[in-house]
């Protein structure tokens, strides 16, 4: 997917001893986006600007040692272990150590030539990645400017960490210029840098710059454009996220203290072996536990009681992504952890006054969003006449956020069709779900419209699903609803074999149970996402909508 963002001049953070000005050049192909206030918060919007940072930085994909050394030693080893393999007479030995020895002489001489070019070598790789992370990732961050907050949102290098830092108007002195919408920002490492210079004493402005709007007219050569190839995955790993947040989940109210004690459990300890899990033990009215695998040591957190109806044990991995949160341990007044089911993604929210921190990890390092997490599968599913999608989405385009409630009662609709309508708006990156406000917010992920007829089925298995109803291969074989939601069973027939399917769906339309007899059920079960057997059913069910 080619991209094309349009900047009129870099952004930029300046400072002298009474000011501090952080102007961000917005995408000029968008429609205006712009916001101007002075801070009020100064510390923790530092603090937060630089845990994005962090998340941005951060990939926990498997590094393979560099072996290139001791590739060298054997290459230059290789004829004298081949000679005292093959030596067989005397006679021949004083010639061979004169060769060897020449051969010696010949190698360190080598070896010293060669020594800056090696040395330069892995200076030059690691500058690119400590230094020039512009060279390593593509996607300039998000930005969106709400009637209540300004928030930014980022993605991480391995696709599996996805930042949100909310920054509501109490954070601000004053607003002096704004205008409502998304765009991206032109960032880089300098920015990053320039934010660490943010002082208490230093009146600091926030400027997303509206002067770009103005400078030129289109197509002018002043602007400076950044055409990117933008991977799917990454545009497929922000539309999980929004996806992930609207299903069901435990919420944990923990204390800075605690997750202090997980973090600096993480870095004293390195495990060799597994399980690499991370268990929390939930009992109603009892102090929230948490076991760290392998070694199986509880932490017990005695000031956060569990609220909850029903014992729980759930178990997280990527556990050492949560030291992205260690420079919000200061600032931040408690924390909200939002877990589903084991392996499945997690969310931590950093409460900081009039701000936030949202933090949602996948369900394990290696299991990014936007390969293995189909949440969107899982999300409401309805069937929706496409004039009532439009007309949820054109009620919330005209508020900028509401909750899936207020536009059920302003627009006289059933929840479940609002529900599902946003859902389908949150899957083209058009809504975004507000998992700490419950609310749906308006944010355009993309700076050009979304072609509907190519992302119809937003996953193979979807098409598969689609292909089995038309076939006339499911049956529907029996349906109960209840005041909790519906029971539905059946059986679909693929390369000749009936698959019996069960599913549990709850009154928000919510897939939140399910079974199957097929290969790929019994490997994953719902940890990515429905296998095309229960979306089969349920379009079925459904009358012939997913």
């Amino acid at each position: 997917m080619e991209v094309t963002y349009r900047y009129a001049r870099q952004s930029q953070v300046g400072s002298d001893r009474q000011r501090s000005e952080m102007a961000f050049a917005p995408d000029l192909s968008r429609p205006p986006t712009f916001f101007v206030g002075e801070l009020k918060d100064k510390r923790r919007f530092r603090e937060g600007m630089s845990c994005l940072h962090q998340v941005v930085m951060s990939d926990m994909r498997f590094q393979p040692k560099n072996r290139d050394d001791y590739q060298r030693w054997l290459a230059d080893e290789e004829v004298r272990l081949l000679a005292e393999f093959s030596e067989v007479a005397k006679a021949n030995r004083q010639e061979l150590e004169a060769v060897q020895a020449d051969l010696a002489r010949m190698n360190a001489v080598a070896s010293e030539i060669m020594a800056p070019y090696y040395k330069a070598q892995a200076k030059y790789f690691n500058y690119l990645y400590q230094q020039d992370i512009d060279a390593w990732y593509v996607l300039d961050p998000v930005i969106t400017v709400h009637p209540d907050q300004v928030f930014f949102e980022c993605f991480s290098e391995d696709e599996s960490s996805y930042g949100k830092l909310s920054c509501r108007y109490d954070v601000f002195e004053h607003v002096s210029e704004q205008a409502f919408g998304t765009t991206n920002i032109d960032y880089s490492l300098g920015l990053y840098q320039e934010f660490q210079k943010i002082r208490d004493y230093r009146a600091t402005f926030l400027k997303i710059d509206p002067e770009g709007f103005n400078i030129q007219t289109s197509g002018s050569s002043g602007f400076e454009e950044k055409k990117i190839d933008l991977p799917e995955s990454w545009v497929r790993g922000f539309l999980q996220v929004s996806s992930a947040m609207t299903l069901p989940m435990v919420k944990l109210r923990l204390q800075p203290m605690d997750i202090h004690n997980l973090c600096l459990h993480l870095k004293r300890k390195k495990e060799q072996t597994g399980p690499r899990a991370m268990k929390f033990e939930l009992l109603p009215g009892q102090p929230i536990r948490v076991v760290m695998e392998p070694w199986n040591e509880v932490i017990r957190f005695d000031r956060s009681i569990y609220q909850g109806d029903t014992p729980r044990t759930i178990r997280v991995w990527g556990r050492r992504r949560l030291l992205i949160l260690e420079r919000l341990l200061p600032v931040a007044d408690a924390f909200d952890v939002f877990l589903l089911e084991d392996g499945f993604p997690s969310f931590y929210i950093a409460h900081m006054g009039a701000m936030s921190f949202t933090l949602g990890l996948s369900g394990w390092s290696a299991n990014d969003w936007s390969r293995a997490g189909n949440f969107d599968l899982l999300a409401p599913r309805d069937a929706v006449e496409q004039t009532t999608s439009q007309k949820v989405y054109d009620a919330l385009a005209a508020s900028h956020l509401e909750s899936a409630a207020s536009l059920a009662a302003r627009l006289n609709l059933d929840l479940s069709v609002v529900k599902s309508a946003l859902a389908q708006y949150s899957q083209l990156g058009l809504v975004l779900y507000d998992l700490e406000m419950d609310v749906y917010r308006l944010r355009h992920l993309y700076n050009a419209p979304v072609d509907l007829d190519e992302i119809r089925f937003s996953h193979d298995r979807e098409r598969k699903a689609s292909h089995f109803v038309q076939a006339n291969l499911v049956t529907v074989e029996m349906m109960a609803r209840g005041d909790l939601g519906a029971e539905v069973s059946g059986c679909v027939l693929d390369n000749g074999r009936e698959h019996q399917v069960a599913l549990t769906i709850d009154r928000d339309q919510r897939l939140i149970n399910a079974q199957c007899e097929c290969h790929f059920w019994h490997q994953h079960k719902l940890r990515q996402g429905p296998c095309e057997h229960m979306l089969a059913l349920r379009l079925k069910s459904a009358g012939g909508s997913l």
